[in-house]
């Protein structure tokens, strides 16, 4: 962070493996999914800060009870309670990220856990796609001073709008926004990738993917768009029985997605039109004018002894009709190169 961002267009995507409720409550199993992380190549891993009771509350009603997802006539608090990542065991799991490189952060979900995650000491903070609207939590995290990322699944422009406002009116600098369709799973239908580079573009900010497609098409996708952070979920295998594992990728494809992504981004490249080295011995093969049958001194030059063909060794096409009905200086051999001064 030569420039003191953390964030930038000018730097490799920044690829984040959600832990999110994968650990399934097993401290054991959250420390191996933070090294499996680091072996498919992530460069983050983000988990979730929050208990059952900062999140939500503890009641039935209808207006607690969920519809229409996967976790479909379960309450939040019965939910979160499963889901939950322990704070005691944050500071552990950072040392395990530390030690292998991997940058620690977390999703805060109230102030309570903003204050607990400044006493961590994590680099950035995230704020998820529910709490995109929970303007008050946006100014605490705003109010660190460090870089944040947004994901902005269910928002119009206008919220976003807001969410941005808020952050920079309560002194935040250094802000990213993820295109995110709050679905679990999303079909890719929904994604509507495009919105990355508009992200970027409208609200002057770094802009990236929060995915939660099956696979590893989209983030490469998204890439390719201009997307400078990936985040997706991550678990050790799908067939453990969790509350966010059937939207994870497993480590060979992160793995693979990883792979699939740095490629991707060194072919973007730059605007250029500079010849690559094996491009220019390629140059040798473009067409140009050759005799293409035997000719005699003094012969007219017309469409079937002279043609554009592959090698490039004689003269430019652009000067096929210039040279059509003028006469050959000597013989010449179907195969020879045309050069001007084989033309009266």
């Amino acid at each position: 962070m030569t420039d003191g961002k953390m964030f930038a267009e000018d730097r490799p995507v920044f690829i984040v493996a959600e832990m999110s409720a994968n650990h399934n409550q097993d401290f054991d199993r959250a420390v191996a999914i933070v090294r499996a992380a680091a072996e498919a190549g992530a460069d983050a891993i983000k988990l979730q800060t929050y208990t059952p009771d900062t999140i939500t509350l503890d009641c039935d009603n209808e207006h607690f009870r969920i519809k229409g997802t996967i976790w479909e006539g379960r309450t939040l608090h019965d939910l979160y309670a499963e889901a939950y990542t322990p704070w005691e065991w944050h500071p552990k799991l950072k040392q395990v990220a530390d030690d292998l490189g991997l940058v620690f952060f977390s999703t805060p979900f109230d102030a309570s856990a903003v204050d607990f995650l400044e006493e961590l000491g994590t680099p950035c903070h995230k704020v998820a796609s529910f709490e995109l609207v929970d303007i008050p939590l946006i100014r605490r995290i705003a109010s660190t001073g460090k870089p944040a990322i947004m994901s902005t699944g269910m928002a119009s422009e206008a919220e976003i709008r807001e969410a941005v406002d808020a952050f920079h009116g309560a002194g935040g600098t250094e802000l990213a926004l993820l295109k995110c369709t709050s679905a679990y799973p999303a079909p890719p239908e929904e994604l509507n990738l495009r919105t990355i580079p508009y992200l970027a573009e409208r609200f002057g900010v770094v802009a990236g993917l929060s995915d939660h497609t099956l696979g590893t098409e989209i983030p490469i996708a998204a890439t390719a768009l201009g997307a400078r952070i990936i985040e997706k979920h991550f678990c050790l295998s799908r067939s453990e029985d969790g509350p966010d594992t059937s939207f994870s990728l497993v480590p060979e494809e992160f793995k693979a997605m990883v792979h699939g992504v740095r490629k991707a981004e060194k072919a973007l490249g730059k605007v250029t039109f500079e010849l690559t080295e094996k491009q220019k011995t390629s140059l040798a093969f473009r067409r140009s004018l050759f005799i293409a049958r035997d000719m005699a001194p003094g012969e007219t030059f017309t469409p079937e002894n002279i043609r554009s063909v592959r090698p490039g060794n004689g003269l430019h096409t652009r000067h096929l009709d210039e040279i059509l009905g003028r006469t050959a200086a000597a013989a010449y051999a179907k195969g020879t190169p045309l050069t001007w001064d084989m033309v009266r």
